[in-house]
């Protein structure tokens, strides 16, 4: 796990984004620092989380011009219900806004949107929203981007389990056939590769609930960025970083 607080080489970013073995298929990002961002500037936690989708806008832009395959995006997550009623409706606010001013470029970009998290207790509004981002978007072949609404890892992995335990009463899957395998299969990225690298903004270093089954091989790293200030620049330094790092996948390095 790595803080990275000096700007990578001209040489370092080529070398990340120049398509080769250094490239990551799968990038998940925790979008951190909205309101920390917005106090910094005296400005309402409001303006911060819309300084952050523009971040976001700037950041799926990016991930597709650099051959980026997958980018998973932590949106909102199931524990984000607890904060203040008012911050709940500017987030939501922003959500709609978002699917409605962007689905079209998204779209015209052939970009796929896959939508991840619980959503049985969503408004049907939102619930709406979400499904049609995902059908207008079906068939397209460019970048993936994942949205993470209304996620969280362990209610993800206790849903997995549940469903197991559903097929093997229903006579579908024999205890024994229970392997990691069938745990994946039964989770919300089922079909996605797991991700290579997950970038956390911001300067916090820890998960979150977040993507803690398909962590388990992922390159961390952390940037003292906070969200609404990430850009392509920002970018690159986390691809040459992840570029930079030896995975072994509980093997030897190449040096052993």
């Amino acid at each position: 796990m790595t803080v990275v607080t000096e700007p990578a080489t001209a040489a370092e970013v080529a070398g990340a984004v120049a398509g080769g073995g250094g490239l990551p298929t799968h990038v998940a990002i925790i979008m951190d620092g909205n309101g920390r961002w917005a106090q910094k500037r005296h400005l309402p936690r409001a303006e911060g989380h819309r300084r952050g989708v523009e971040a976001v806008r700037r950041t799926v832009r990016a991930a597709a011009a650099r051959g980026i395959r997958y980018l998973t995006i932590y949106s909102f997550s199931s524990e984000n219900w607890r904060r203040p009623a008012s911050e709940i409706a500017d987030l939501m606010n922003l959500l709609k806004l978002f699917v409605r001013r962007d689905l079209a470029e998204l779209h015209r970009a052939n970009v796929r949107v896959r939508i991840i998290g619980e959503r049985a207790d969503l408004q049907p509004d939102i619930t709406a929203l979400l499904e049609e981002a995902e059908s207008v978007t079906r068939d397209n072949t460019g970048l993936t981007l994942v949205v993470a609404f209304n996620y969280g890892s362990r209610q993800e992995i206790v849903r997995a389990a549940r469903r197991i335990a559903e097929d093997v009463l229903a006579g579908r899957l024999a205890p024994e056939a229970i392997d990691s395998a069938a745990v994946a299969a039964r989770l919300d990225l089922a079909g996605v590769p797991d991700p290579d690298l997950i970038i956390r903004t911001s300067g916090e270093q820890r998960l979150s609930n977040f993507l803690l089954w398909q962590a388990a091989y992922a390159e961390l790293v952390f940037l003292p960025v906070l969200w609404p200030d990430f850009d392509e620049a920002t970018f690159d330094e986390a691809l040459a970083e992840f570029a930079r790092r030896e995975r072994r996948y509980g093997g030897l390095s190449a040096s052993s």
